[in-house]
């Protein structure tokens, strides 16, 4: 923890996309958090799931939701290593995470501040706190790699 109280889940989320890359899932690690503990945890896996929705952000929101029964994670930190999609950032809506934080921006696919700016409409029922850039470099870095070995 800094001395301003500040604490990172990203190396962990980070160590959960290079799990998801070693499976051959595009490397994206989720964390959720509350009051400073990691409440669950989850990589990327829709290939190894056969399902299309299983991102790391909606396996994480999942889990966290059925440890705590309750389908509002209000108070809950989603760290994640990619901009979320618009499937995900509609997931952090509905589950009313309070704090958005993630790693490399995806200007493909994002849907935060690229894309469909998903909390920015009007329609969207809650708009968490987001912040952008802490391990920047090293989600970008684990996203390029994996995608040079397929090519």
């Amino acid at each position: 923890m800094t001395a301003a109280g500040f604490r990172s889940f990203m190396p962990r989320a980070l160590a959960l996309a290079r799990a998801a890359a070693q499976a051959g899932e595009v490397p994206i690690g989720a964390v959720v958090v509350k009051d400073n503990a990691v409440i669950a945890e989850a990589h990327n896996a829709p290939r190894d799931r056969h399902d299309p929705t299983a991102h790391a952000e909606i396996l994480a929101i999942r889990r966290a939701a059925e440890i705590l029964k309750d389908e509002r994670l209000a108070g809950c930190e989603l760290w994640v290593t990619l901009e979320p999609c618009a499937m995900c950032a509609g997931a952090i809506a509905h589950a009313r995470i309070a704090r958005l934080y993630y790693a490399a921006a995806d200007p493909k696919g994002g849907a935060v501040e690229h894309g469909a700016r998903v909390f920015d409409q009007p329609q969207c029922l809650h708009r968490p706190e987001v912040y952008t850039g802490i391990g920047e470099a090293e989600a970008a870095q684990l996203l390029k790699d994996f995608f040079r070995e397929r090519r």
